[in-house]
Parts: structure tokens; C-alpha cells; sequence
């Protein structure tokens, strides 16, 4: 048999499948990319274990246990393992601590002849190690940040870039109040896990600086680490460039062909256009109070004009519209005060060609 893992910076770099042995609420609430949840336990049996440990100690809830995952459901959860086992030779098991549960899931294993290692320490070693790998890079590495106006592409340039950190990308959202997308996003704990995961295998080929984009402290649901976006304040800023029409292009491209086609794939034609709009109009709504009442109902009428449409013959060209109108009303003149703000952290400005050369040259 393989010994038990202890060396988590190899997993992660390795890529090596891994088996969750925790309860579903558990996994859910934070997990690592990739790992499948194969529960010794439900919810609802670890919750009655739980109790009866507080009430009664250890050895009755082990009892317990035994009583609840025996005879044809400990037979089912067996040969799940076996077969994920057997599909993974090279991979481990592990459960919270790397204690008793994925103890009891390496004995049944082996009671049903498969020999199968585990994480010591398991996910909490596991995530604290993470947790310390973005600390590390942090305190190590040198990070410079692309900014610019709405539109301007900050994601294909960072697309262009072998250092790049796509927070966006990671968070499966796109920054914006109109930045949600048509699968929902990870949990805080994900989001953070495959974050550092992506440093560490950088940092593993040799990348010492980072680019970023600008970022305000939540994409969508997620926060950016604390560290992280605190250094964004004060690290060298790159200011992306692009004209005007450009970036009506870019935004209608993302936000409403990309996206409607998003929806659809997901939910399927007529069901993914209803999601779609509804979608784009509670984006706009939930900027109504910043626009104000007068500019948010023009722009929701050419909006709501443009979908319809979309809707009866495909064409998108009506969505320029509302579009135009954000950008020159609202998001320009926000994103020029911020400019002038950050003014004295600028190194380069240029458009998408010339900023991704000065990246890959100052690298």
C-alpha cells in the first residue's frame, strides 16, 4: 500500500484526485477543485452522532455509527469508494482531520481487499496550507494591476498572460453589476481554495509577479481576500485603453450575445431568453437608485425595446442603446474620477496590444 499523504503542496501540483469522505453540508460549504464528495455519513447521521457524542462520549458514538451505516447502506457506500478507487489508483481519501472518519473508510476498504491511502490532517491541514501559500505570495511576489474604463477588455488582456490571476475568471462573475453569469458562482471557501491552488502552481514554474485586474472588494458573491485586495490599493496600476465604439462592441459581445447564448445553453432556448432578459433587467435595476428615476426608466425602456427585439428576430443592434447610455452617463464618469484618483499609481497606459507587451516585458 502507498503511504498516507502528508506532502499537500504535491497533491495540489499534481493535480491528484482526492476523495471527500466529509458530509455533504460540509462540502458544500467549502471544498477543493476537482475532489468528489463521497460521504461515510448523511447529514442528518452526522448530526445524530454529533449529539450523541456531546451527551454520551466517544465509544457510543461510534456505536452509533455503526448502527446507522451498516448492512446495505455501509454495502452501497463501500463499493462507491471501491469504484472511485479503482478509477484513481493514484489518488486519496481524506475526511475533516484526517481522523476517524476516513480511518473507518480506510478499514472498510481494506476489508473489501482495496488497500487506499489518506491525507494526514486532512481538508483542515489541506486548506490551511492554501491559506498559507496566498499569505506567502502576498509577502513574496510583486503584483501590478490592469485597470481602465468598462469595456476596455482588462479580461483578454489577462487572458494574454501567463502570470495573470483572473479573479473574475475564478469567481464566475464578471465584476459588474451586470457581471452575474447564467451558472451560479462557488462558495467563499472555493473561490479562495482555487485561487491560491493557481498561485502555487505558478509559482511552481517560476512566476514571481502577478497581474491582476481592479477589482472592487466582492465579484458578485465573493470577497477578495482581505490581503489581497488591500495591496490592490497601492500596487503599481496599468491603465488599459480602447476606443469609445470599441467597447460598446466588447460590451454588447460579453453581456447580451455571450450571455443570452449562455442561458440558453443551460436552460435551453425559450426558457433561457426568459432567464436571459430577466437577468439583464434586474441588473439594471439594481443600479436604478445611483442612476436615478428619470435616466433609469429611459434606459430600461431602450432596454426592454432591444429584448424584445432580440426576442422576435435575433437581431441585437438596439442593445448599442441602452449600452451608450450607461457608458457616456454613468460608468465613464465614475471610472475618469477613479483615474484621477489613482493618477500617481500609473506606470503605462496604452491600449490592448501595447499594454499586454509592456506586461510581458516587465514580467
Amino acid at each position: 500500500m502507498r503511504d498516507d499523504a502528508r506532502d499537500y503542496r504535491d497533491l495540489f501540483l499534481r493535480d491528484v484526485p482526492m476523495m471527500d469522505t466529509r458530509a455533504p453540508v460540509e462540502f458544500v460549504k467549502g471544498a477543493f477543485p476537482g475532489v468528489l464528495n463521497l460521504p461515510l455519513m448523511t447529514d442528518l447521521e452526522r448530526q445524530k452522532v454529533g449529539t450523541c457524542y456531546k451527551q454520551h462520549g466517544q465509544e457510543a458514538a461510534i456505536k452509533l455509527g455503526h448502527q446507522l451505516v451498516g448492512g446495505q447502506t455501509k454495502a452501497e457506500r463501500v463499493a462507491a469508494w471501491a469504484a472511485f478507487a479503482r478509477a484513481n489508483p493514484d489518488g486519496y481519501l481524506y475526511c475533516f482531520r484526517g481522523g476517524l472518519r476516513s480511518q473507518i473508510v480506510q478499514q472498510w476498504l481494506k476489508e473489501a481487499g482495496i488497500d487506499y491511502p489518506r491525507v494526514v490532517g486532512g481538508y483542515k491541514a489541506m486548506r490551511t496550507f492554501l491559506l498559507d501559500t496566498l499569505d506567502e505570495a502576498l509577502a513574496q511576489c510583486r503584483f501590478v494591476v490592469v485597470g481602465g474604463m468598462t469595456g476596455t477588455g482588462k479580461t483578454d488582456v489577462l487572458a494574454q498572460l501567463p502570470n495573470a490571476l483572473d479573479l473574475e475568471g475564478h469567481a464566475n462573475h464578471r465584476g459588474s453589476s451586470f457581471g452575474k453569469r447564467a451558472t451560479g458562482q462557488p462558495a467563499q471557501i472555493d473561490f479562495e481554495n482555487a485561487l491560491a491552488i493557481d498561485i502555487l502552481r505558478k509559482r511552481a514554474a517560476g512566476i514571481e509577479q502577478f497581474v491582476v485586474e481592479d477589482e472592487g472588494r466582492i465579484v458578485g458573491s465573493c470577497n477578495v481576500p482581505l490581503a489581497l485586495y488591500q495591496g490592490m490599493q497601492g500596487y503599481p496600476l496599468v491603465w488599459l485603453e480602447d476606443r469609445f465604439d470599441n467597447r460598446v462592441e466588447r460590451i454588447l459581445r460579453d453581456y447580451v450575445v455571450d450571455l443570452c447564448a449562455e442561458f440558453i445553453a443551460v436552460h435551453g432556448e425559450e426558457q433561457g431568453f426568459v432567464l436571459f432578459a430577466e437577468r439583464l433587467l434586474q441588473s439594471l435595476d439594481n443600479i436604478h437608485k445611483r442612476l436615478g428615476g428619470e435616466r433609469h426608466q429611459r434606459l430600461l425602456a431602450i432596454m426592454q425595446a432591444a429584448l424584445d427585439e432580440q426576442q422576435r428576430s435575433g437581431a441585437v443592434e438596439l442593445h448599442r442603446g441602452w449600452i451608450e447610455g450607461l457608458l457616456r452617463e454613468y460608468y465613464d464618469p465614475m471610472y475618469a474620477y477613479q483615474r484621477d484618483s489613482k493618477a500617481e499609481r500609473i506606470e503605462f497606459a496604452g491600449d490592448e496590444a501595447a499594454v499586454v507587451a509592456y506586461l510581458r516585458e516587465v514580467n
